[in-house]
């Protein structure tokens, strides 16, 4: 049996202020904000599915980020925090200091609610990534599996796929306006489950999916990203009913359930 060794990068924690340079509505669910900002130099972003921090204005208006301090990142005292929530790096053009990032609208919370009316000249601020977590490139085979949260983090791992690489992806959306072009040199199968009102804490679509997908040739490695119950349970499903090595299982809650929970990636 090959052994997959991934890998596990860290970087310096920086935090900066983005501006919004433009605003694209990919799907009625999706809003694309791609910032742009010369403090974007030396960013690094070195995995489909890193994360940064963002923060959004307070009730004052003002962004307010913490410091690096002797114990870690610090806030002003006197100050009210700004919310945060963690979003995946789209896009990262370091040419033009930009970066994209895709948002979920989902009508609630501080980042959709800000996402959703976003416009040119606003600004936020950012930090991170801390890490990235590269996964190894020489299985035979990939399985993508997320809800709409995810799919910032699929659309650019598919874009990163060498046409070597074979994937099947599933991916669980509100309806069938949400589908996006996922572009790929890979030998890419992707099926698209839509919930048509079903509440995606609620839903089965993707476990269910994952049930019926015939075990792929060759070694494979699984991906997993959706409402955290949910992604749980099917990293247990793949331990117990499919004897998947815990090594060839990346399994990730990108959100809860629970209403009082602050979870919002996008």
């Amino acid at each position: 049996m090959t052994t997959h060794t991934h890998q596990m990068l860290r970087h310096p924690v920086k935090f900066r202020t983005l501006q919004v340079q433009r605003v694209e509505r990919l799907t009625p669910h999706m809003q694309r904000v791609v910032f742009v900002s010369d403090e974007l130099d030396g960013f690094v972003s070195a995995s489909p599915d890193d994360h940064v921090k963002l923060f959004f204005p307070n009730s004052a208006g003002e962004i307010v980020t913490p410091v690096m301090g002797d114990n870690g990142p610090e806030y002003p005292p006197g100050r009210e925090y700004s919310p945060m929530r963690d979003y995946t790096p789209r896009r990262h053009d370091a040419s033009r200091n930009e970066l994209a990032i895709d948002f979920v609208l989902h009508g609630d919370g501080p980042a959709s609610l800000w996402a959703a009316q976003a416009a040119p000249g606003q600004r936020i601020g950012a930090g991170g990534p801390r890490g990235s977590f590269l996964v190894a490139s020489d299985f035979d085979h990939y399985v993508l599996i997320g809800d709409e949260t995810a799919l910032p983090a699929i659309g650019r791992w598919l874009g990163e796929m060498p046409a070597t690489m074979r994937a099947d992806v599933l991916v669980e959306i509100p309806d069938a306006h949400d589908r996006q072009l996922l572009p790929s040199s890979a030998q890419v199968n992707i099926v698209w489950l839509e919930r048509n009102g079903e509440p995606a804490d609620r839903s089965e679509l993707l476990e269910q999916a994952l049930r019926r997908l015939p075990t792929p040739s060759g070694d494979t490695f699984y991906w997993i990203a959706t409402e955290s119950r949910r992604a749980r349970a099917m990293r247990i499903w793949l331990s117990e009913k499919r004897h998947v090595p815990k090594e060839w299982v990346k399994a990730k809650g990108y959100w809860k359930a629970a209403a009082d929970d602050a979870d919002d990636d996008g």
